[in-house]
């Protein structure tokens, strides 16, 4: 009998699911004993639920073909089988919130890819490598909801993973303003080019949400914890647009930031390369080894070349350079549904079994 954790991904159709599950194929730690999806899916096999919406580059994985879809809403059926679960499901933020919050009153783990509950202010938002302490409110929010195992953590959006990392890396030097722009790819609206074809030759200059996401989320992983809920930090002050732009796999950032003290390019730099965490001192499968990786090249980061760094987990910079009106200029690139969903939220689960928080049932 394996000693692995036995997962369900729910909202396993989807393409975050579908990225849930080649990165769940072969887990050390993790087993998928469910898929879970909307009604209309239950009680077909993986693939006949999925059909031609498959949307990852690798086949579908021979072992998830013949597995039958269960309906997400059956929540006691399906956390009776498994020790935690993985939420990639598409409703309203209302319906995830109470989905999610169902599981976690099951006694089940629940790690989120979605926005709904990241803003509660006892549920910890990770990017392990900044802020693994967050997860010390689960106790708060176990109370809260009267449970002994079962809580709901989650992982932030996608825009946010290519330029947070290096605010956190500078913070010895105190950023205090930040102007974003991010060109994010059609993998973040679920699409390819096949779904979205008006996307080729085309850019879009607004995303839903994003914006707000995208000047928010970074303070709250900046945050502290204070009693019961995270408090999130005071600064830096940042302001973003959020553009679609036509690109397969790849969030870019083009940021300017002002530091309260002074640096070097070879400190910043420096920092950059040495931001190290909790993922990389525990070894945990699904980190990079290297975290930020900074390109001396004046035509790098770019998406076709540098994406799939550290599979897809790592975090490429460059074109660091001082500015006229800001302190300093660079430009960020990471893989959005690796490092920015499925990928970032198998990170906070290894992080959180590591810590004692998932355990078997």
């Amino acid at each position: 009998m394996s000693d692995k954790l036995r997962v369900a991904v729910l909202g396993a159709t989807g393409m975050v699911g579908q990225r849930f599950v080649t990165l769940l194929a072969d887990h050390p730690w993790f087993e998928v004993h469910v898929l879970a999806a909307s009604p209309r899916s239950a009680g077909k096999t993986y693939e006949e639920a999925v059909g031609a919406r498959w949307k990852m580059d690798t086949a579908m994985p021979e072992g998830f073909r013949t597995m039958t879809v269960m309906n997400v809403q059956e929540v006691a059926k399906i956390a009776s089988q498994v020790d935690f679960v993985f939420s990639a499901v598409d409703m309203t933020k209302e319906e995830i919130r109470e989905i999610e919050e169902a599981y976690a009153l099951t006694e089940t783990p629940v790690v989120s890819n979605n926005s709904a509950h990241r803003w509660t202010e006892d549920v910890p938002m990770i990017i392990p490598e900044i802020n693994p302490q967050h997860t010390e409110i689960i106790g708060a929010q176990k109370k809260r909801l009267g449970t002994k195992r079962g809580f709901v953590a989650v992982k932030p959006n996608c825009s946010i993973q290519s330029y947070t990392p290096a605010l956190y890396a500078w913070r010895d030097y105190e950023p205090y303003e930040v102007v974003a722009t991010t060109y994010q790819a059609i993998s973040g609206a679920g699409k390819t080019f096949a779904d979205w074809p008006e996307m080729e030759h085309n850019i879009i200059p607004y995303i839903g949400g994003e914006e707000e996401k995208s000047e928010q989320e970074p303070l709250k992983i900046l945050g502290h914890i204070e009693g019961d809920r995270i408090v999130k930090a005071a600064s830096p002050v940042i302001t973003t647009q959020c553009i679609r732009v036509p690109v397969l796999n790849g969030h870019t950032a083009a940021v300017f930031v002002k530091m309260k003290k002074k640096a070097e390019k070879e400190e910043l730099i420096e920092k950059l390369r040495a931001l190290s965490g909790v993922p990389q001192e525990m070894a945990l499968p699904g980190a990079p080894k290297q975290f930020i990786q900074y390109l001396e090249e004046d035509n790098r980061p770019q998406v076709a070349l540098d994406v799939d760094y550290e599979r897809g987990m790592g975090i490429s910079i460059g074109r660091l350079r001082p500015d006229t009106v800001y302190d300093w200029k660079f430009v960020g690139l990471s893989h959005n549904t690796l490092r920015g969903a499925a990928g970032g939220a198998v990170l906070c689960a290894e992080l959180l079994k590591a810590q004692g928080y998932i355990t078997p049932a």
